[in-house]
């Protein structure tokens, strides 16, 4: 996406810190910070209205179902759902029908991201043929085409042969490119369906235990220390989990790690009704984990936040739960479960969302361009949000096509004003 443009962003404190000044993004780029600026010549206005002002969000796990799927979303409305949450940038999943296992369904995904130009759409590349764990994908191909494919991930299933998943993590260093890791040890989950804990048992559903999730990250921590490469370890959902990465890193293992929303704010006491929509994969765990999980992204134990945004269609969820399709919406909503889950008791500041939301997973997977300081000369890729705010999720005014949505009917606090990039409004 080359397009940019050029806005003044009026009364904003940056990172939520100091007095409000105005932002003046000139074919681009940010051209000048300060009180009182004149609007650059054909520049567009936005009113930050006292708001704090931030990287635009990055999210490193998103679902967008196109192709296939163009019922549940779409890369248009995927997108809309993005810049109504204040992303710049997406990373959309390999597991569509057909899956993007080759450069020529990469690529296409990035030109219909790049029509559409509500935010930068980067397509994941599978790691393995049709996500089947038995042959390596081209990931070369997909790095070298047009979409330039910096993450690999079979995500909804594990890489879970380890000497198939060696190798890729081998690929991945002579490439440059990450792996992302969906860490279920598939024998532990046969038919499982929520958490292996006390309301699991009560309400008769499988069981799916921490070990499984556990037991993969500890492999694949080794295998990257074996093949000198990096590791991501997608939706970390375990207390075990934060205390592995803790120790990988402590040797030397070159190993991140994101969280999702959902599982920083709800927990498996939300099955007590069976609805589906709460039936998601890693599935929500007990709070313990959540509480862990809130302290390690604080302390960067786990490096970022990733919405695994999942649309499905109505039928799919309004079933038996164990017939229900794994996952949530995440986009929309994103900042405001921060805000309630990290801002509000005091884990995490308006720099500290920045970093977690933005800067960090952008450095993850090497954007250049996103996650940026705010500061003259850099991008005009930015976030207003108003952290006084609250707001009710409602299903039917979400930008996604799905209404698959846990937070239904809550009262949220955060919402996002206005979304950046590079100098175009893409929400106000």
């Amino acid at each position: 996406m080359t397009a940019t443009g050029s806005v003044l962003i009026t009364d904003v404190r940056l990172y939520g810190e100091g007095d409000p000044v105005d932002v003046a993004v000139s074919d681009g780029v940010i051209a000048e910070i300060g009180p009182g600026l004149p609007a650059p010549a054909g520049a567009a206005t936005l009113d930050g209205r006292g708001g704090v002002l931030l990287p635009g969000f990055v999210d490193l796990h998103t679902h967008v179902r196109e192709p296939g799927r163009e019922d549940t979303e779409t890369i248009a409305t995927g997108s809309a759902a993005a810049a109504r949450g204040g992303y710049t940038a997406i990373f959309a999943m390999a597991n569509t029908a057909p899956v993007a296992d080759n450069a020529a369904l990469t690529d296409a995904v990035w030109r219909i991201g790049r029509e559409v130009g509500l935010c930068d759409v980067h397509p994941v590349g599978a790691v393995t043929v049709g996500l089947e764990g038995k042959q390596l994908a081209e990931m070369g191909m997909m790095a070298d085409g047009a979409a330039k494919v910096k993450l690999f991930s079979d995500d909804g299933k594990c890489v879970h042969d380890p000497v198939l998943m060696k190798r890729a993590l081998e690929y991945s260093r002579g490439l440059g490119v990450l792996i992302s890791q969906h860490s279920e040890d598939p024998r532990l989950t046969v038919g499982a369906v929520a958490h292996d804990g006390p309301t699991a048992a009560r309400l008769g559903l499988a069981g799916w235990p921490r070990a499984a999730e556990e037991s993969i990250v500890a492999r694949d921590a080794l295998l990257a220390r074996d093949a000198g490469a990096r590791v991501h370890v997608a939706h970390a959902s375990c207390e075990g989990t934060v205390e592995l990465i803790r120790f990988a890193r402590s040797q030397g293992i070159d190993i991140t790690a994101e969280v999702t929303p959902h599982h920083l704010l709800l927990d498996d006491s939300r099955l007590e009704t069976y609805d589906g929509v709460n039936r998601v994969n890693p599935p929500l765990r007990e709070e313990r984990d959540k509480l862990a999980l809130r302290v390690a992204l604080a302390e960067g134990v786990i490096d970022c936040v990733a919405t695994d945004h999942a649309p499905h269609a109505s039928q799919e969820k309004c079933c038996e739960f164990s017939q229900a399709k794994p996952g949530m919406l995440g986009l929309e909503t994103a900042l405001s479960v921060i805000a309630l889950t990290m801002v509000r008791p005091g884990l995490l500041d308006w720099r500290g969302v920045a970093r977690v939301m933005s800067e960090r997973p952008a450095q993850i997977v090497g954007l250049d361009d996103q996650g940026r300081p705010i500061e003259v000369g850099e991008p005009g890729t930015l976030t207003i949000v108003d952290p006084d705010a609250e707001w009710t999720v409602v299903p039917d005014e979400l930008a996604s096509k799905s209404r698959n949505t846990p937070y239904a009917a809550m009262t949220l606090p955060g919402r996002v004003l206005g979304t950046v990039l590079r100098g175009t409004v893409t929400h106000r």
